[in-house]
């Protein structure tokens, strides 16, 4: 270890030596402007020297050394150069896209898990040549491209990675460019899986809070536990979707069809199933931990009335998307007759004709962006204040990889109304490894995230040996080229 920070102070004097020369140049060039000598002055008494690499920990200066961040950038000269791809085998398929500049820095952002890069790929062309520090300006030319689902992959992506670059230009974390922190540390929900055995569930959830230090747990509370009881369903042989089974690609499968539109219901007995399972997890965790639901099937606004009813007692934290987002007359309704808490919104785009209709109508309680759909950082700010002034929490759905987690760390740690987040991938061992932490923190302590406090723009590099061996099979490449995406081939503004 000492060879090695010999070894990094000495390339980092032969660095120094080399940019203090090119700054030198530079500032007596007779056609450097005054403002820009004036700038390359205030670097040669910033950044780090080798004085003080000498003086510093190993942590800090393996911290610094691997940031990948130009110590004398000139964040109003950059420009964007180019964008390119690499997609994870990470809760399917998440694509990973870097944006690169004229000033050797470059920014990490990530499609939503289950979407297509080239969601990413066809804002290229419409980004090259500007300056990755105007964020809000550039989004407003990317997000007409952008749309509920899946469909706002790519902007948030792109959003994400302009904040890390923009954060690394400044030299400042990224919850520094949303206005600053309210906290230090993010709680976080463990998302655990399903199970058939309820002893067996309950007992997973327990290894949560206890080994992992979960302070907040959710569960995948739908008819499909019931599914195969004699009687507990009405009309779900017809949909053969009632176990969960999905199949979008048919326009009339269950998971296509809008809740509303089965008339699947739940019958009495169905539903003492359903308080037995959720009963014996609450046996196992106890009721002082909040445990939130999800996944309840596609039926409607009445049966989701019957089923939170059926709940109430087990003090749920919320009931999760039990009717479409878009329906907020049906969300009023089902608010208004429940004790429980509802919340939706993991697949909403944008604040504006998304999430303001429900906040407006006070047709939910907690509002719950996915960061991967709902804008970016900045929108999913803008959607937790404007919920904070109507008296709604928010809660954040995530279910990517580290990229995409850092940028609702610092998201989450900006906005004061902000509850938990989810971590989807917590029984994953390489999960954390597919990045290095660039701050002295690690990424996870106990069940919750470290807010980066001395690290630029989301606070990681990409830990390119373990990417590499998680890449999703038949995937072009690792960061290849990309220069199909370089043109502009069509008029695509959405107005006149």
């Amino acid at each position: 270890m000492k060879q090695n920070l010999k070894d990094l102070i000495a390339r980092c004097a032969k660095e120094d030596q080399v940019a203090a020369q090119a700054r030198e140049a530079e500032m007596t060039h007779p056609e450097t402007t005054n403002e820009r000598r004036s700038f390359l002055k205030k670097t040669m008494l910033g950044g780090l020297s080798l004085g003080a690499l000498m003086g510093a920990s190993i942590e800090d200066t393996m911290a610094h050394t691997t940031s990948k961040v130009n110590r004398f950038s000139n964040p109003s000269d950059l420009k964007i150069t180019d964008m390119r791809v690499a997609v994870l085998r990470n809760v399917g398929r998440t694509p990973i896209i870097r944006i690169d500049t004229n000033q050797g820095i470059y920014g990490l952002g990530e499609v939503r898990d289950g979407a297509d890069e080239r969601y990413a790929l066809m804002l290229k062309s419409r980004i090259l040549g500007l300056n990755p520090c105007n964020v809000e300006m550039l989004w407003k030319i990317i997000n007409p491209f952008g749309g509920h689902g899946r469909l706002g992959g790519g902007v948030c992506a792109v959003e994400m990675a302009l904040w890390d670059l923009c954060g690394k230009a400044y030299g400042v974390p990224a919850w520094q460019l949303l206005g600053g922190r309210y906290r230090d540390k993010v709680r976080l929900y463990a998302d655990t899986p399903g199970m058939d055995d309820p002893a067996e569930f309950a007992k997973v959830m327990k290894q949560r809070t206890i080994e992992q230090g979960f302070t907040w747990l959710k569960m995948d509370l739908g008819i499909h536990v019931v599914a195969d009881d004699p009687d507990a369903l009405v009309n779900s042989k017809f949909w053969n979707g009632a176990k969960g089974q999905y199949d979008t690609r048919d326009y009339m499968s269950y998971g296509s069809t809008e809740h509303p539109f089965t008339q699947v219901q739940i019958t009495d007995k169905g539903l003492e199933g359903l308080a037995k399972y959720v009963e014996s997890i609450r046996e196992a965790v106890g009721y002082e931990i909040p445990l939130c639901a999800d996944h309840f099937g596609h039926f409607d606004v009445n049966n989701s009335i019957r089923f939170a009813k059926a709940m109430e007692k087990y003090r749920l934290a919320w009931v999760e998307d039990m009717v479409p987002w878009f329906y907020t007359d049906q969300w009023k309704t089902l608010s208004d007759a429940i004790e429980t808490p509802t919340c939706t919104g993991e697949d909403i785009y944008m604040l504006k004709n998304g999430f303001k209709p429900l906040i407006d109508a006070k047709a939910v309680d907690i509002v719950h962006p996915d960061l991967g759909t709902s804008g970016g950082l900045l929108e999913t700010k803008k959607i937790g204040d404007y919920a904070e002034e109507h008296g709604i929490a928010m809660a954040m759905h995530m279910a990517g990889s580290p990229v995409c987690f850092m940028a609702n760390v610092h998201c989450a740690a900006a906005t004061q109304n902000f509850l938990s987040l989810e971590h989807h991938s917590v029984d994953t061992p390489w999960w954390e490894d597919l990045v290095t932490m660039t701050g002295s923190q690690p990424m996870v302590t106990k069940g919750f995230a470290n807010v980066p406090l001395d690290a630029p723009g989301l606070g990681i590099e990409l830990n390119d040996e373990v990417m590499k061996e998680h890449l999703f099979p038949g995937a072009p490449g690792y960061f290849e080229p990309t220069p199909d995406w370089d043109q502009r081939r069509s008029w695509d503004r959405t107005w006149s």
